[in-house]
């Protein structure tokens, strides 16, 4: 039940914000014009016309889905229930490279090639929303999602009341660390701690390291300013030139964690719950101060041709079976808690491996954030072209000076 599908997804995600080809994006900038958010009017008038064909191109990142074989079990549900048929692509492999090849065709109004595809919270997606290459949503063809998703992935701060995404699977960064060398973490300023000199790992995303550096001084990125920017960077930089961090890792921070190479280090959930699954003893905790919340999300880009049987899909992953069937495969947090009682359900009936995996599945925080760590969490900062240059020139220097 535990995949290797995390693993190409942490490989993918390093590249999700900040990374190379992220900036290179940046820089080149991004033709267009920002648009107003869609009235309930355009909302109506864009649905208002558009009628199911039977058919959904999907694009989404690799082995993000449940798959048997060369099926896919739970789009054969879909297809079964629905009678849509869905040709499904793991088209995606970063977020920048993405957004870079379906700008163009977006920004000239020209066919992308798919109805529906999955991207991370973060510039692209930002920058997709804030130029109105997405779809607005018709809620009211959204009652699965309404009745399940849970309270905190709705009204998130980058899309407020989901207007144009809604979750296929959440994420934490929170802080990993080995009990053979450290004792227990709940504070972020174990980060800081001299006794770990040289053997802290810090992200290279600038995104994710700027968060912990405002989690560390009590700020909120979602509220943040240039003013608590500044103030984050100078916490970080301190961190740095004090010799505590050992390097700023992209995806490879969880071998480096595994093999003693740093002994704390921020990390992503998905990562550390394989590791535990393979039997490493690993640590995995939401700092009291806070951890980062991203998610990948569903939308329908504006050129889609069948938005019908793509607003159904979205809506149909989030009956709670559905969402079980992707959870067993993907373990990344859901968005429909109720899953967990039926992951239990399927424990229930299985046995030897399969019953332990799903067992662990079910009693993992790492899957089933509780409530007090939920709270803590907090998103990205949602920023504008101009803010993005004020941050890049903060917190890279830090990441790779």
């Amino acid at each position: 039940m535990t995949q290797s599908r995390s693993v190409t997804r942490r490989d993918a995600f390093r590249l999700a914000g900040l990374s190379a080809a992220g900036l290179a994006l940046t820089a080149c900038g991004v033709q267009g014009k920002k648009v107003a958010p869609p009235q309930k009017d355009a909302v109506a008038e864009y649905w208002a016309s558009k009628k199911k064909n039977g058919t959904l191109r999907f694009a989404n990142w690799p082995l993000y889905i449940d798959k048997d074989g060369a099926k896919y079990p739970s789009l054969d549900l879909f297809t079964k229930d629905t009678g849509i048929q869905v040709t499904y692509q793991e088209a995606i492999q970063d977020n920048g490279s993405f957004f870079g090849k379906i700008q163009p065709l977006l920004a000239t109004n020209s066919d992308i090639g798919y109805d529906l595809m999955v991207l991370t919270n973060g510039l692209q997606l930002s920058k997709a929303i804030d130029l109105g290459y997405l779809v607005p949503l018709d809620h009211s063809k959204l009652p699965n999602f309404a009745a399940n998703a849970a309270p905190k992935v709705k009204n998130p701060t980058w899309d407020p009341h989901n207007t144009h995404t809604i979750p296929w699977t959440v994420g934490l960064t929170g802080i990993a660390y080995n009990p053979k060398y450290v004792d227990e973490v709940t504070s972020i300023q174990d980060l800081w701690n001299p006794k770990y000199k040289g053997k802290v790992g810090m992200m290279l995303d600038t995104q994710e390291v700027a968060n912990f550096g405002m989690f560390a001084l009590g700020i909120d990125p979602d509220t943040s300013t240039e003013a608590d920017w500044q103030k984050a960077g100078a916490k970080l930089k301190e961190q740095r030139d004090a010799g505590l961090v050992r390097k700023y890792y992209e995806n490879d921070y969880v071998d480096a964690l595994a093999r003693g190479d740093v002994w704390i280090t921020m990390a992503w959930s998905g990562d550390i719950f394989q590791q535990v699954a393979e039997g490493k003893d690993l640590k995995f905790v939401v700092p009291e101060e806070g951890g980062t919340i991203w998610t990948d999300n569903m939308c329908i880009p504006k050129t889609a041709q069948n938005p019908v049987d793509a607003l159904t899909l979205m809506d149909y992953v989030y009956q709670p079976k559905i969402a079980t069937m992707l959870v067993e495969y993907i373990n990344y947090i859901t968005p429909v808690p109720a899953t967990k009682d039926l992951v239990l359900a399927d424990a229930a009936k299985a046995k030897g491996d399969d019953k332990a995996s799903l067992e662990q599945l079910a009693d993992s925080p790492l899957i089933y954030p509780s409530e007090a760590d939920q709270a803590r969490l907090r998103s990205y900062k949602a920023l504008t072209s101009a803010e993005e240059k004020v941050f890049e020139s903060i917190f890279q220097p830090i990441t790779q000076g």
